[in-house]
């Protein structure tokens, strides 16, 4: 039955307890800081019907998602995109949405939207319409207000993983030829359709779906190289220069259309409208694989109470990124030595180098010689380079053996995205472990996006070992694009006050963030195929623990000195359980979980509620009873400001009924269930 009152109104529970910078003052962090990290009013999303066609419209985004025949995705969403100089996606500021017209088969959306942020002012007027025969159109009609360079202005088409991995596509070119293709199965480098005019594939059975684009030349990519869970079909090509100058008064009016050739029967739903569902699987068993945190960016040391803290998580290393070309490489290394051996947790070291890499790697091995760090992992990433060169990882393990003897574990590779490895292979005889980082906003930014993308983490896995047939290194996984990868240049330049660095994301302290990283956790532990991951930092804004001392200037970001942020609690809770079992969702882009097991057989159950609506589910667990605690709105006070305390409370007991254990939980809520 769940706990009473699990589901319940922001205004029944108020988190009165909790503050959050804001000038000299301080304010209740409030359901929307928990959810979202900042004090907004999300407009809710509009669904809609188009004959057998499901979907629905984000008013905030200007975003048209999920467009389903019965439980198939026949396309994962349409939006626009402006995009500046570096590839920075400007936020759209919508007005003026108008539902002009809608039936239980047909509707008529209008909407106005502004791109503006340094140097670019753009306009477009927004129409998306949909009629009882299935047929979708979203057309864009835009304006440049001022004279910008960009990378790229227009619709942009997201066709969904799932339903078209290895499905055959007719491609229509601009030329009027036609191609029969499909879409890959391990992540294509580069762009998988280009001169597109029309695709047509069937991401359900006997439902042939065809996209038109009009307005420009469409080419296709495979999104996975970012870790989104989709192809995507954009205007214009990655072959032409970029950046673009954009004139003032110059005009950009493109249109998509969705239609169903041959007008197939209608699909109804078995499963979208029912509660979502939790199967485990037994078999096969995962052995957990090395987890482990960075140090903290901001050079802040450790106290007492953050030791205390982060012991308990039992944590197999601590990550530490060193520029052997700073006079400060030692003082780091030094620091990062005294608190890996505090916490009980071995080493990776992220060196850094340059051509003049062999006088660098000296200095290092003089360093080691002395202070004898653990080290589980050394990796190898040049300044200058996408993916580290072979001569490189070959001369730091000669060098490095010189001080720690011949059994070096080493990963090399980027310290960017999959598709830098991807589109730079390394050659067969590559002596590392191949490794890169995972970020869920490279594409955009809101929390349906990032839950969509959870999806595409494993298939990075599946196409690294193709590449190179060692077991991967994930390193680091953030939520936003973090700074040291040589691709996001824009984050080395500087912050102006009041504001967060473009690296910094206010989600990093909320419950959505704990909610995602269980289901990255339960993706990727699952794959059998990786040697380690590194999530997020110790403290500070990227950490999963507050910074002990103020910000300069206050910055809009939940944060009360002395507490835990609610990340802080999966990775708690993950501690003395060494393997894993896979966990499916029916509803993956509602639910996600993460199965631990002990040594003892005791099974414990990580489960995120991923939207901001309440949640009823069942777990298919077995006959027994079980333990349940409640990380929400209504729990977070004592979990975050007394954590210790938060985690000794026995729980709920409940039973099991027809070998289910059902939970009830409240807008972004996570539960820890112990069998």
């Amino acid at each position: 039955m769940g706990r009473p009152g699990a589901v319940h109104q922001a205004e029944q529970a108020p988190c009165d307890w909790l503050v959050s910078y804001s000038g000299d003052t301080m304010s209740t962090l409030t359901p929307n800081l928990l959810y979202y990290g900042e004090e907004v009013e999300k407009a809710k999303p509009v669904f809609l019907n188009a004959g057998p066609l499901t979907m629905r419209f984000d008013p905030d985004l200007a975003f048209l998602r999920h467009i389903r025949m019965g439980d198939h995705e026949l396309l994962r969403g349409v939006y626009a995109a402006v995009r500046d100089s570096h590839w920075r996606t400007i936020v759209p500021q919508v007005s003026n949405f108008q539902v002009e017209a809608q039936t239980e088969e047909s509707f008529h959306l209008t909407f106005d939207v502004v791109c503006r942020e340094g140097e670019i002012d753009f306009y477009w007027r927004g129409e998306v319409t949909g009629d009882k025969e299935g047929k979708v159109v979203f057309k864009f009609d835009g304006e440049c207000q001022s004279t910008f360079w960009n990378n790229r202005i227009g619709l942009c088409v997201l066709h969904p993983m799932v339903e078209c991995l290895d499905k055959a596509c007719t491609v229509k070119k601009v030329d009027g030829s036609t191609e029969q293709s499909r879409f890959p199965h391990h992540i294509e480098p580069f762009q998988i359709f280009k001169e597109v005019r029309s695709l047509t594939y069937e991401p359900a059975p006997g439902v042939q779906t065809e996209i038109t684009f009009e307005g420009d030349s469409f080419e296709t990519e495979d999104q996975r190289n970012w870790t989104d869970a989709s192809f995507k079909t954009y205007s214009g090509s990655v072959d032409g220069p970029m950046p673009l100058k954009a004139e003032a008064g110059s005009r950009i009016e493109q249109r998509v259309t969705l239609s169903l050739p041959g007008r197939p029967k209608k699909i109804l739903p078995v499963v979208l409208g029912r509660d979502p569902q939790l199967s485990i699987s037994t078999t096969p068993v995962f052995s957990k694989p090395s987890i482990g945190l960075s140090l903290a960016r901001n050079g802040e040391r450790l106290n007492t109470e953050q030791l205390d803290l982060l012991k308990r998580l039992q944590l197999a290393h601590l990550r530490v990124n060193l520029d052997l070309t700073s006079s400060r490489f030692t003082e780091i290394l030094t620091q990062a030595h005294e608190e890996a051996e505090q916490l009980g947790a071995i080493l990776h070291l992220g060196l850094y180098i340059t051509d003049d890499a062999e006088s660098q790697l000296d200095s290092l091995v003089r360093q080691i010689e002395s202070l004898k760090p653990r080290v589980s992992l050394w990796l190898i990433f040049h300044q200058n380079e996408t993916v580290t060169q072979d001569r490189w990882v070959r001369l730091a393990r000669q060098k490095l053996s010189q001080a720690v003897g011949g059994n070096l574990f080493v990963a090399a590779g980027t310290n960017g995205n999959f598709v830098e490895m991807n589109r730079n292979r390394p050659p067969e005889s590559y002596g590392a472990l191949p490794c890169y980082s995972i970020t869920p906003q490279i594409h955009a930014f809101d929390n349906t996006t990032m839950v969509e993308n959870l999806a595409a983490q494993p298939t990075t896995v599946d196409s690294a070992r193709q590449i190179c047939p060692q077991s991967v290194v994930i390193s680091p996984i953030t939520l936003r694009p973090h700074y040291l990868s040589p691709q996001t240049q824009y984050t080395r330049e500087a912050t102006p006050s009041g504001q967060l660095p473009p690296d910094v994301d206010p989600r990093q302290a909320t419950l959505f963030a704990a909610g995602w990283t269980i289901g990255s956790l339960g993706q990727l532990t699952t794959t059998g195929q990786v040697h380690s991951l590194t999530y997020f930092e110790t403290v500070g804004w990227r950490g999963i623990l507050p910074s002990q001392s103020s910000p300069p200037t206050p910055v809009p970001f939940p944060s009360l000195p002395g507490s835990v942020y609610p990340l802080y609690h999966v990775f708690a809770e993950m501690a003395g359980f060494q393997r894993i079992y896979a966990t499916q969702s029916s509803h993956p882009l509602q639910v996600r979980a993460l199965t631990l097991v002990d040594n003892a057989n005791r099974r414990r159950i990580l489960v995120a509620n991923l939207v901001d609506e309440p949640q009823s589910l069942k777990i298919k667990t077995g006959s027994g009873k079980a333990q349940v605690r409640y990380l929400d709105e209504s729990t977070v006070a004592e979990a975050l400001t007394s954590p210790q305390a938060f985690a000794s409370q026995e729980g709920e007991m409940l039973e099991t009924a027809a070998s289910k254990i059902a939970l009830q939980l409240a807008p972004y809520g996570i539960a820890f269930v112990d069998m």
